[in-house]
């Protein structure tokens, strides 16, 4: 069973928490910006933004090179389909959230930081620098991808974000609302100092169930709007393929 938040002693008096809540951040700390450590953590945001594009939009381009039927030999069934691609996406964020948890909390998207802000986790000077470099760097590996695979980024739509087919804004909007909320309240969670004191014989590894659920909602939204949920994945690929229609569906994206 998990332990009491607060233990009652014989005498009826409470004893200390089992666990400590961090103090929250102040909203504007000018002496931030004199920290080298905040400059650091805004560029392994950056470089994981970066990464996670590069690799996410080629799968996406590898898969519809390979499911296109125009091509001699290729099947619809061909590559690595829908559960591959949201795969792609989910251990991406696996995998960089691991590695940039210790310098930068591993945001690596413009909705997370935002949320932390909101819960006062982050300052508001951390928060938009967080997101100028998560945009950044979405831009940069989205060009890096179609530097790499010009034609065929240009051919297989560069795997902007687009409202499918029989699906409406509104429709699309709220599965990327949804989405999303999913996404901050599983950060949220595995992030609880809380769950770290209940549950210590539990040993949960926090970007495990975060990739999870970027997993999981990429199944339930990729046939709708090819899951945004990442302000930054969504502006990047639109920014280098500029493409009227990527740029008018942005208003789905949160």
């Amino acid at each position: 069973m998990a332990k009491d938040v607060e233990q009652v002693t014989e005498q009826g008096e409470y004893s200390a928490k089992d666990y400590h809540d961090p103090p929250p951040a102040p909203l504007i700390d000018p002496d931030e910006l004199t920290k080298w450590s905040l400059y650091r953590a805004a560029i392994a945001e950056f470089i994981a933004t970066l990464l996670f594009l590069y690799i996410t939009v080629l799968t996406i381009i590898g898969y519809k090179r390979q499911s296109d039927t125009k091509i001699p030999g290729n099947t619809e069934c061909d590559g690595v389909g829908i559960l591959g691609i949201a795969w792609a996406f989910g251990g991406m964020i696996f995998i960089l959230v691991y590695c940039t948890a210790g310098i930068s909390g591993g945001h690596i998207n413009p909705a997370v930081t935002f949320g932390l802000f909101l819960g006062r986790k982050v300052s508001l000077v951390r928060a938009l620098l967080y997101m100028i470099a998560q945009c950044a760097g979405a831009i940069c590996g989205a060009g890096l991808a179609k530097g790499f695979q010009k034609s065929y980024y240009n051919r297989y739509g560069g795997g902007v974000n687009t409202v499918s087919d029989g699906y409406n804004k509104g429709t699309a909007l709220g599965a990327e609302i949804i989405g999303t909320f999913v996404l901050v309240y599983t950060v949220f969670s595995a992030t609880d100092p809380k769950r770290s004191a209940r549950d210590s014989h539990v040993p949960v590894l926090a970007p495990l169930p975060i990739g999870f659920a970027v997993f999981m909602v990429h199944l339930a939204t990729i046939p709708v709007t090819g899951t945004g949920i990442n302000p930054a994945r969504s502006f990047g690929p639109a920014v280098i393929f500029n493409n009227d229609k990527a740029w008018d569906d942005q208003v789905s994206k949160p």
